[in-house]
Formats: C-alpha cells, structure tokens, sequence
C-alpha cells in the first residue's frame, strides 16, 4: 500500500473532546471518524488491526474446538421475552417495530440467539459437550459513551457459547477457555492482562471472571492482594474488616442539631466514623419500595452487590413524607419506617456506636447492635478500599486500581436453557436442562486498549502481530531517480517476500514523514535516502527504538523478512 493513495488524514492537533490517549491518536492518524455519539467508521489502518484481532481470536477459538457461526443483528423481541431479560434491561437494548408491527431488538448480546440455533430434538448426551462462536457488530444503547473505541454503542464483538450435560463439563471447558483467552491477549501484544473475579450482571451465572488490562484510564476498579494474588473487579469484591469492641455503654440519645451527614454528627460528637452507623436508602425501580442499609459509618454500599442480594434494580431513595423515614437521622433503634432494613457485615463486632434516633436533631450514642436491636443477620453489601483485609489470605494489604476490561467468560448454568427450553436426553431415556457457559471479547476496545499501553509522545506503538503493516518504508527524497528506484525495487521485493509494507515516497518533509510514520505505529521502519544509500545501505529501525542498524542495501529484503519473522516468532511463543 502507498501512503499517498491512503484515505484518512493524519494532523498533529489534539481533537477536541479527547481526553485518552488511545482516541487522540486513532483520530489524529487516521483510523477512525466519528460518525454520532459512540458510532465510529474505520479507515483502513484500523480496520487492519481489528481483521488480525480477530483472527487470533478465530485461531484459539478454533482450537478449543469452537465452531463458527453468525447470529441476526435483528431479533425478534418474544425470543428476549422467552428468557425473561426483555422487560428487565433498560433503555440500553434497542426496541423497534418492523413494518408488520411486531416487536424487534438489535442485539447488544446473542445468548437468546445461541439457544434458538440448537435447540430443537434435543440432543442425545454423546452429542456434548459442543461450542460455537461469531465475530460480529452490536449494538449497545450506551449511556456514557466515551474515549474512543473504548466505551461505544456500536461495537465488533466475538462471543462463544458452550454447552454442556453437567456441571463438572463446564468448568473443565470454563479453564480451556480461560488459558485460551491468556495465549490471545498474549498474541496481541498485551500478555499483562489478567483475570479479575467478577459480577455477573445481566447475563446472569454463579461464577464469572472479566480480562482486565491495567490502566489509569480503565473504567473499572480492580482489588488486588499481592500477598496471595487474589484479584476481583470492585463490583463483587468482598469487603472484610476487624472490628475492635471498645468497650460498652449505656444507649444515651443525644442532641446533634442540623447535623445530617454522618461525617457532621462525628465531627459534632468528637467521634471516629469507624465507629458510627451510616444509614443509605434505596428504592426498587419497579415498585418503589424501600430498602435502608445499615453500613458501619466511614464505608460506602456497593451498589452491584446490593442489587444482587436483593434480586432486582435499585436506585438511590426519593424519602416522601409517608414512609415513615426521618431523613438524616435513621438509625436501626425502634425503626419504623416502612423499609426492607439490611445490616452489612461490617458492623459485625461493633459497640459503642453513634447512630440516627429516626427523631429529627438527635442520635445515639453507644449503640450496640447485639444488645439494641433484633435483626435477623448480616450481608456483605458493602465497598471495600485499599487496605482492607483480603478475603483469600487474611491479610490487610487489598490495592485498588483501574483497568478496562477486554473479556469476560461467565458460567451461566442453566438460566437460558431452563427459561428458553433447551435440553438433552439423558442415557436412561429422560431430559435434563443443558448447562451453559458464555464467552465474550469487545474486538475494538482490544484494539484502543493495546494503544493506551503501547505508545509513546508520538503514536501508538502497535504489537507486529496485530500492527497494521510490518514494515514502514521511508523513501526521502523519493525525486532522485537513485533513491526512488531502490525505494521502488524494495518495495516490490518485500511484498513478494510476503512482507506487509506501507510506502512513503510522497514529496513531504522528513518532519511530516516521520510524524505520520510515529502516528501509524509500524513496529520496523526503513530508511532509504541519499544518505544511506551513499553508504550502500538502507537504515533499519524499531518503532519502540529497541533497535537501529543500517543493512546492505543488496541483503536489505532479506534481512528485513528476517527481522520480522523473529518479532513474530517472540510474540506469538507462548504457551
């Protein structure tokens, strides 16, 4: 490909509304434009790095035994109604009537469409275990779409689909899968990604884990310990404290006049939050009803393990003057507004606490839960912090970090087959639900993630394995027949070499030359000049400047192919 016949302009101005990395750079060098809000068009060197993306992914999916197939962008609504998620998720899944009237969706997610493919006869259980996968675009009604490739509404995604006659079959192909997605992240460039316990969410499932690449810039919190290595997205991460009694008294009731938020009622008392109540209230989205949560004072409620306990979609309370909740001063003594009351766990060992008197201007002081109040136990709804105690070893070391996450793999049991009908006959002549597992990677967010860890001042520094070329060619000064006829001849001996080649021989500056070839990121970049070429040579140079050497002009191609093959070879090694 010659640069100069590439659509796509590259600019060294930042953009305005770009705030990451990854989206100043895909823009100022030509990957991509922004068609609306979230919705973007590839150039073609994007578009390149998307196609080897996916076809790393093809290659492991293939071998663990994935079958490629391609689900319908369009599905009827009564397939998402069969699964019970129609009515349960918002705005974000795309509702239209087609012209008959009937109800349609696009797809944001295809586990209603795996399950209508093969079910039918069920199957006999010799047929299992079997997966199948496709690579294809979806679309997400995204709230937030942000940074580029990184949170869209509009997205390429592969998603697998497993299937299975018990539960000890999935988890051993839950762990192919797993190590299959370590070798693709590894084979794009990015083998620091690592494997978070995580939230379920809307898919549904016991156990599932996200593949998060650590950035500053990622949208999820990542909990760390680096004593054992347990890792968790913020989301389901459990929060576990030691509480330390000091010591009993009386349940005093106190004034605390215009003091509403516990850090106010603390700092009015002389007293430390860690030893107060915090009272939050949420409301159920379908009912309105309450639901107030106690949590020990200097701590937040984690808003997803929540609404899991609690079986449906919350949102922070509207308190009316009805439900018997006195606004700023709840507290679990002789509560009784007309609420769903929860404890979290970390008021477990807890005494001698300030709390709410569900009286306006007054709180308690001295609380102890055991002795005060009766309740039926504790949950863990809370959000853990850094230097929490780790759930795993018990030490209170937990870090908390950022990352994107690139992948996930659910277990999704039988949530969809059961609803959806799908099953299997049993060796006795009976059926049973199949067991399912769902495996996803967001295509393009792979693709800006890899830029937001690998580039410099300049450009992204892409991994050869999925860089858009393998070689820059730089023809400077391409009017001296002298250099563009070596420039010429290299070009066409690379390409017949089978060799990726991107050719400059455009009458620029070195400056712009070298700018553009920084902002398309080609892991080697050769140099043919007057220059080298009084020296008989050509200037070979790594993008992350790892290396730069000057190669006989006449071994140029051949050395050149080497060089690549090696960077390929180390790159895709891995287990």
């Amino acid at each position: 490909m010659k640069l100069a016949n590439m659509i796509g302009e590259r600019f060294r101005e930042t953009p305005a509304d770009c705030q990451i990395i990854s989206q100043i750079f895909m823009i100022r060098g030509g990957y991509m434009k922004q068609v609306a809000n979230g919705i973007y068009s590839l150039y073609m060197p994007a578009r390149r790095i998307v196609r080897k993306i996916e076809n790393i992914i093809r290659e492991e999916m293939d071998a663990v035994d994935g079958q490629e197939v391609l689900f319908p962008v369009v599905m009827p609504a009564d397939l998402w109604r069969e699964s019970g998620r129609y009515d349960k998720i918002g705005s974000e899944l795309a509702r239209f009537k087609d012209r008959g009237g009937n109800d349609m969706v696009l797809g944001m997610t295809h586990e209603e469409a795996s399950v209508q493919l093969v079910r039918g006869t069920p199957k006999p259980e010799s047929a299992f275990p079997f997966m199948i996968y496709q690579i294809q675009t979806k679309f997400r009604d995204e709230p937030r779409a942000r940074g580029g490739l990184i949170r869209v509404r509009e997205f390429t995604m592969k998603d697998a689909y497993s299937f299975h006659t018990s539960q000890e079959d999935l988890e051993k192909y839950y762990d192919r899968c797993y190590h299959a997605y370590e070798r693709i992240f590894a084979r794009c460039g990015v083998p620091e990604v690592v494997a978070v316990k995580s939230d379920s969410g809307m898919m549904g499932g016991s156990i599932s884990h996200e593949f998060m690449l650590l950035t500053d810039i990622g949208e999820d919190t990542i909990v760390t310990c680096p004593d054992c290595g347990y890792r968790s997205n913020m989301e389901a991460a459990d929060c576990v404290v030691k509480n330390a009694p000091i010591g009993e008294e009386p349940l005093t009731k106190v004034a605390t006049p215009h003091q509403e938020t516990i850090e106010d009622v603390c700092r009015f008392l002389g007293k430390d939050p860690l030893y107060s109540v915090k009272a939050v209230v949420y409301q159920e989205n379908l009912t309105d009803k309450y639901i107030v949560v106690f949590v020990r004072g200097d701590l937040e409620v984690n808003e997803t393990k929540l609404r899991n306990y609690v079986g449906c979609e919350i949102h922070p309370a509207d308190i009316d003057e009805n439900c018997g909740i006195v606004k700023g001063y709840i507290g679990p003594v002789n509560f009784a507004g007309k609420a769903r009351v929860l404890f979290d766990k970390s008021l477990e060992g807890c005494d001698n606490l300030v709390c709410g008197a569900n009286e306006e201007g007054y709180h308690y002081t001295g609380l102890n839960l055991k002795r005060d109040v009766q309740f039926d136990g504790f949950c863990d709804v809370a959000k853990t912090y850094a230097g929490a105690i780790c759930p795993v070893c018990g030490q209170p070391h937990i870090q908390i970090s950022r990352g994107i996450e690139v992948g996930n793999i659910f277990q999704l049991g039988t949530k969809y087959s059961h609803s959806m009908g799908l099953q299997y006959q049993t060796k006795d002549g009976g059926f049973a639900d199949v067991i399912m597992g769902c495996y996803g990677i967001g295509v393009g967010r792979l693709c800006a993630s890899v830029c937001e860890v690998r580039h410099d001042d300049y450009g992204p520094i892409w991994p050869i394995t999925i860089a858009p070329w393998q070689v820059h060619l730089c023809a400077m000064r391409a009017d001296k027949p002298e250099v563009k006829e070596a420039a010429d001849k290299l070009y066409d001996d690379l390409q017949k070499a089978g060799i990726e080649v991107i050719y400059d021989d455009r009458p620029v500056s070195a400056g712009v030359m070298f700018s553009d070839a920084d902002l398309l990121g080609v892991p080697v970049r050769v140099i043919v000049s007057p220059k080298t070429l009084g020296r008989g040579a050509v200037e070979v140079a790594a993008r992350d400047k790892s290396f730069r050497n000057d190669v006989s002009i006449d071994t140029a191609c051949q050395e050149i192919a080497a060089t690549v093959r090696d960077m390929l070879a180390k790159v895709n090694d891995v287990e």
